[in-house]
């Protein structure tokens, strides 16, 4: 996130605000301000991704605009998503892999990220429904959305979101234990996210009573004192009667046929209910 509000500028704003032209000069000189393109600036704290939608013409926007404000975001990095609003005009640039967005809105500045409903409505728009619930629930667990804000997106949106509407919560701690219970949806089961299990600690999802599922991001989970840290917690769950299903990042994303089945071969031996277990 850029540490300024006006991380890109332009020469007639900054002329506007009172400041002189040899100001200017002196500030461009020792680089704390960079110049995009003709009369737009960007202050030295601007992030790269946010200089990259300026040089195209717009402001970051979509999955760009979520992961840029610290919400969690399922697809991977790479394109820059510029909202260009409804009558922009697109430049080229120097190494430029944007993704334009057209959708017209109201705005007082032209560099001015939408906001988080207008967002929510890009990714379910460009990347479908599960992205779109996976930076919901973020951004509920965030409280960076308000119940006009979800009114809205309600009302500006398809029926398919508003089912993702109806069922995001505000408890996940990450996008890929979003995504699990957006899958599993249909299955009947009870799932709680971030529940405190005794002698193991607060685990990502319980599935009925005793099934303990963890969703391994490898930034938290790849190194020797992670993997025996976690090896310990499934060894205490253990004893205590739960059973654990571990998952990691790719496995999730890219293998959800296994993931699912072992989840359900699990739930059908009854290994989630109290009592059950070993049986």
């Amino acid at each position: 996130m850029c540490e300024t509000w006006d991380a890109v500028t332009t020469y007639g704003r900054l002329r506007a605000s009172g400041t002189s032209r040899r100001r200017i000069s002196a500030q461009v000189a020792s680089g704390a301000l960079v110049p995009l393109r003709r009369g737009v600036y960007a202050r030295a704290a601007a992030c790269d991704t946010v200089r990259m939608a300026a040089k195209h013409g717009g402001a970051l926007c979509c999955t760009s605009a979520a992961r840029h404000a610290g919400l969690w975001v399922l697809a991977p990095e790479g394109d820059v998503h510029v909202w260009m609003g409804g009558h922009g005009h697109a430049y080229e640039h120097d190494g430029c892999c944007c993704i334009e967005h057209w959708d017209d809105a109201q705005r007082a500045d032209s560099f001015g990220q939408p906001s988080i409903p207008r967002m929510l409505r890009q990714i379910l728009h460009c990347h479908g429904v599960e992205d779109f619930f996976v930076v919901l629930e973020s951004a509920l667990r965030q409280r960076r959305i308000t119940d006009a804000g979800l009114a809205w997106l309600r009302a500006a949106t398809n029926p398919t979101s508003r089912e993702a509407i109806a069922y995001a919560r505000s408890d996940a701690d990450s996008g890929l234990e979003s995504l699990l219970r957006w899958r599993l949806r249909h299955h009947g089961l009870r799932i709680r996210s971030q529940v405190n299990v005794v002698a193991v600690g607060v685990v990502d999802l319980l599935i009925g009573d005793r099934l303990i599922i963890e969703a391994d991001g490898a930034s938290n989970h790849d190194d020797l004192p992670s993997r025996h840290k976690d090896r310990m917690r499934d060894a205490n769950a253990a004893i205590w009667g739960y059973v654990t299903l571990r998952f990691d990042y790719a496995m999730i994303l890219h293998d959800w046929e296994t993931v699912e089945m072992a989840i359900l071969t699990h739930v059908g031996r009854g290994l989630h209910l109290a009592g059950r277990a070993g049986r």
